[in-house]
């Protein structure tokens, strides 16, 4: 660890820090600053930057450790620390514990994406806490530069290049523009752990590029610029293109007109469909390549075609919308029903009529609306969603069939199948409803008593 009094000394990086809030407007002064601590070096020279300019912004500090309960040995000793460095510059001083583990195990994202998302709730909650209006991160130009480098290295397009911005809403960024060997200069050791892919880079990759380029930060940093004002302008198009193509939206599902998509260029495309996800908050975490996969489905799917994505996120090609939903599929429930009779199936979108018919005059379309032999049936019938181990003999297949190996054959998106009655004389299947009776119970020169099943609703 290191003491914040071989920071305080360093004008230049007072004064890079303070160009940097000019530059961005990042403080108008007056306000309550929260600051990220998590005892690393960066973190301390952050805090100390802004504890030396306060009277500058009349700025009240505090800062917060967020207890990730992942490093359980050495987390009491940065507390320790954290507390000590924030009494010596008389800044209050919290912690915020968060369970990054459940959070893994709820929404089956790696643990780097969860410690960040729980990281960034943590920093909220604590700002609303102490009516903060800005929330100050460590993050420094070798941190932007090697964001750039691993975004490129695991496929990004221009958004994801264009890297940290110094300021997002409430997110400030004071050091963004500093490098690492500043920081390094004041302070006496850094705290890295070689665990994770950012680290490894930083160690083995990192120094290796900078000697091929002694200005590798600089150059970078000119790149992220050009790219940042690229990507507002672009976000301006996004924004207005989406905003006319939502049909309907709720927090796991949105439905997209498809019209424009199937003409749009691909570039505003993506980018439209990566914009719709991120706000749509049971969708996120959705990869580039998986933005793509949705793109082909587009532009060379066909009215009920689909793809499953991770995490139980299902993309639909409908007649006239873009389905893109993580609800679970519907089941339905079990039902009894008389003949006469009728009963709406709930979840399935139909309702099913039954009837005794003295002759044979329609035997209707066999899957819609079926005529059976009535006599061998015990009633009152039932309906009910599929079980694993369901069979049945299709009607004009000749042999048993399993119910799965029907709807495999009969290309049924395993999403729908759960949604589809099934209906049950005793324990056998006599009809698939809207797919197919079951042979057994065909109609034949000797039977006296029919038995109509009519869907009078819905669409299959």
């Amino acid at each position: 660890m290191v003491r914040s009094e071989t920071i305080l000394g360093n004008i230049d990086l007072i004064v890079q820090a303070r160009d940097t809030i000019r530059k961005h407007s990042m403080l108008k002064g007056g306000e309550r600053v929260l600051v990220g601590l998590s005892g690393g070096p960066d973190s301390v020279c952050l805090l100390a930057v802004l504890n030396r300019i306060k009277d500058d912004y009349n700025l009240t500090i505090h800062a917060v450790y967020v207890n990730h309960n992942l490093r359980p040995e050495e987390i009491p000793a940065e507390i320790a620390f954290c507390r000590e460095i924030c009494n010596e510059m008389n800044v209050d001083f919290s912690v915020k514990s968060v369970d990054v583990k459940g959070y893994v195990k709820e929404h089956g994202i790696n643990k780097q994406e969860a410690a960040r998302d729980v990281r960034y709730k943590a920093f909220y909650e604590a700002a609303m806490e102490i009516r903060a209006e800005k929330v100050a991160l460590a993050h420094n130009s070798d941190d932007q530069a090697e964001t750039i480098f691993m975004r490129l290295i695991r496929g990004a397009g221009a958004s994801g290049l264009a890297g940290m911005p110094a300021k997002r809403g409430y997110i400030i960024r004071p050091l963004l523009e500093i490098e690492r060997r500043d920081i390094e200069d004041f302070l006496n050791r850094e705290n890295l752990q070689s665990d994770y892919f950012r680290n490894k880079f930083r160690l083995m990759i990192m120094p290796e590029l900078k000697k091929m380029n002694p200005s590798l930060i600089q150059s970078v940093n000119r790149t992220v610029s050009i790219l940042q004002e690229e990507e507002r302008y672009l976000g301006i198009i996004v924004t207005k293109t989406l905003m006319k193509m939502i049909s309907r939206k709720t927090d796991t599902r949105i439905e997209l007109f498809l019209t424009p998509m199937e003409s749009m260029d691909i570039v505003i495309l993506r980018r439209v469909l990566r914009r719709a996800l991120d706000e749509t908050e049971g969708l996120r975490g959705i990869s580039f390549i998986h933005i793509d996969e949705i793109i082909r489905l587009v532009k060379q799917g066909i009215s009920g075609d689909r793809i499953y994505l991770p995490r139980g996120i299902r993309v639909i090609k409908d007649y006239s919308l873009l389905v893109i939903t993580s609800e679970e599929p519907r089941k339905i429930a079990t039902y009894e029903i008389n003949v006469p009779g009728e009963v709406a199936i709930v979840g399935s979108g139909v309702v099913i009529k039954t009837s005794f018919e003295e002759e044979a005059e329609d035997f209707g379309d066999g899957k819609a609306s079926v005529l059976l032999d009535a006599a061998c049936m015990d009633f009152p019938l039932k309906i009910r969603h599929r079980n694993q181990g369901d069979c049945f003999f299709p009607y004009g297949f000749g042999k048993r069939k399993k119910l799965q190996d029907f709807f495999v054959d009969e290309k049924v998106p395993r999403d729908e199948r759960d949604s589809i009655p099934l209906v049950f004389s005793g324990n056998d299947i006599i009809w698939v409803a809207g797919y197919r009776a079951d042979d057994r119970f065909r109609v034949s020169g000797s039977t006296k008593k029919f038995l109509r099943l009519v869907i009078v609703k819905g669409k299959f």
